[in-house]
């Protein structure tokens, strides 16, 4: 039985100037889905949701609230003010009474100092948890959430998490992580050169769906043009005579007649290809600390640092926010000075750095070329600027355009091609995949593990960090110190303390924001080194794909017991899944 239908989109249209943003999109959401909206960097989510909630106008179409809609919108932009404290901005903008703000706020561990605290004192993530207790406290049937895990750390990402999946209502979230979808979401919504395709089942099913749905119409089209190029072969060769002119004509309607049978297909858009050009092989110790004190002035975020790093790592710099993350990263990088130790790094090795706000300092009047060949080493050829222009889905058109008319996502993926045509020895990253889509995120992830130098990174991306990281410097409590095993290991660890925390704070188990239970078998397999854990990775995505096949093979045995092209194939592909099965068990073993 179909849920109730809570919202519905009917031919919506939207455009800025002569581009085409929704183009008589349609889009019917029910009760209790839990969709993730997927779409390049200005394919048109935000907007969808900005013209959901009256925020933008439409050009034309129609936005249907039934009855039973109560919906509750966490926007990209703050509701709040920064001097404000979190219990008066939570009694202000929802007219909720001080004890039920309280009790909801709790929830996120909003309580105490916290709670009657500044919200200009508040980490990113905490901030975060003012706004879902804001949106909650108006108890919706709906969420729309426009890029929550942006700037989140890892142990409010967890919680975010925790939350969607228990939470009883619906909701649609915009987001570039693909594990969070993954986690939380069970529908999809992809929207696409001014279209809205909605698929009923997960991220990774409707990426296969949409593949295969892709090949059959490439296959079905080639035949008919094949079809088409034979029947124009005709026409040309015999068209001229008069005893065969009625037969070429009705060789040409059929021409027609067979364009349009042809699958409707948008062209495909271009993917980002990465490739970090090498730089001298190295080897030896990259950087030392001894006794080092890092803050502000006066002020001590961490101090008695004793750590280094040897040449080639792919380090990442992990902790909750305020921490002192970006402190450390810093100082390391000579932004901001050491307050006392001693800090070093070897063989005069050349350091490049990508802040969080990078983008938002280029020259608006300088042009894409020009920031490339000022950023890129001497010795880097035209030729290799230009080939590193199209990996990053510029046009060699686009290379006279000045940085100021770039989107988000155009200014960080240009900043980072400066970045690696630098041939830096060594490349910081301070969370570099915000504004990416989870394509060029997973690029730039397999880019950065085959790249010969040395990497520190900031994210909260787990599929980002998981593909690269082979070492784990924590930030916390005024220290820095490594952490043994494997990425995978320190994301468990802080899934069982945070469903810890949650079971705490709940007190009962009726409790609708209670966490899932996590099986502690589930343990991941620690000590995989970087190269395999990019293998487990691509045999894990291969496995999906398997199990899809065999579930669509499965259900035509069901219908035809007699196809024996079918059972034939499907001994093939169960062969496969074995095979598969066996290698991931190997590894995880």
């Amino acid at each position: 039985m179909a849920s109730e239908l809570l919202l519905q989109i009917v031919n919506l249209k939207k455009t800025y100037g002569e581009k085409i943003i929704l183009d008589n999109a349609n889009l019917n959401i029910h009760a209790k889905q839990k969709i993730g909206v997927i779409g390049r960097n200005g394919a048109g989510k935000s907007t969808l949701f900005k013209i959901i909630m009256g925020e933008e106008e439409k050009d034309s179409g129609i936005v249907n609230f039934m009855p039973a809609l109560k919906i509750g919108y966490i926007p990209q932009a703050d509701p709040f003010s920064v001097d404000e404290t979190v219990i008066g901005f939570l009694e202000r903008y929802t007219k909720r009474p001080n004890w039920e703000c309280a009790t909801m706020a709790a929830k996120f561990q909003l309580k105490g100092e916290k709670l009657a605290g500044l919200i200009g004192d508040l980490s990113g993530g905490y901030q975060m948890r003012v706004k879902l207790t804001a949106t909650l406290l108006f108890e919706p049937n709906l969420l729309l959430l426009d890029e929550p895990t942006n700037y989140l750390d890892l142990s409010t990402l967890l919680l975010l998490e925790n939350f969607l999946q228990t939470f009883r209502g619906g909701f649609m979230v915009i987001t570039h992580d693909r594990e969070f979808i993954k986690k939380t979401c069970t529908s999809t919504v992809e929207v696409d050169q001014g279209e809205i395709y909605f698929h009923s089942e997960g991220l990774e099913d409707y990426l296969e769906f949409k593949e295969e749905r892709m090949n059959f119409a490439a296959i079905a089209n080639k035949n008919i043009e094949q079809k088409q190029k034979q029947l124009k072969t005709f026409v040309d060769r015999f068209g001229s005579k008069a005893s065969m002119a009625k037969s070429a004509q009705s060789k040409l309607k059929v021409i027609d007649k067979l364009e349009d049978t042809k699958v409707s297909l948008k062209k495909s858009l271009a993917t980002v290809r990465m490739l970090i050009p090498p730089v001298l092989q190295r080897s030896g110790q990259a950087l030392e600390l001894e006794n080092v004190s890092i803050g502000y002035g006066d002020k001590i975020v961490a101090s008695g640092i004793t750590i280094d790093c040897q040449k080639g790592k792919k380090v990442a710099i992990l902790g909750d926010n305020g921490q002192g993350k970006s402190t450390l990263m810093k100082t390391v990088v000579g932004s901001i000075p050491v307050l006392s130790g001693k800090m070093e790094w070897k063989s005069s090795l050349k350091v490049a750095y990508y802040a969080q706000h990078l983008n938002q300092v280029l020259d608006p009047n300088e042009t894409i070329e020009d920031y490339l060949r000022r950023t890129s080493d001497p010795s880097v050829s035209d030729e290799v600027i230009f080939k590193m222009l199209g990996n990053f889905l510029f046009k060699k058109k686009d290379s006279q355009k000045n940085t100021g008319v770039l989107s988000g996502g155009e200014k960080a993926r240009l900043c980072l091609a400066g970045m690696f045509l630098s041939l830096s020895d060594v490349i910081l990253l301070d969370e570099p995949t915000n504004h990416l889509d989870f394509e060029t995120v997973e690029a730039m992830g397999f880019a950065l593990s085959q790249f010969n130098g040395t990497v520190f990174v900031i994210s909260h991306d787990r599929t980002f960090v998981n593909l690269l990281a082979d070492e784990i410097w924590e930030v916390g409590n005024g220290s820095v110190k490594r952490v043994l095993g494997s990425y995978s290991d320190y994301v468990w660890q802080k899934t069982m303390e945070t469903t810890k925390q949650l079971n705490e704070n709940s007190g009962e188990s009726g409790d609708p924001f209670a966490p899932q239970n996590v099986n502690s078998s589930n343990k991941p397999v620690i000590n995989l080194d970087k190269n395999q854990r990019v293998k487990l990775y691509n045999l894990k995505k291969e496995f999906g794909k398997c199990e899809n096949k065999l579930k669509s093979l499965n259900q035509k045995k069901e219908l035809d017991l007699t196809d024996q092209k079918n059972l034939e194939e499907l001994e093939i592909w169960e062969k496969k899944w074995l095979e598969l099965e066996s290698e991931i068990s190997k590894l995880e073993s």
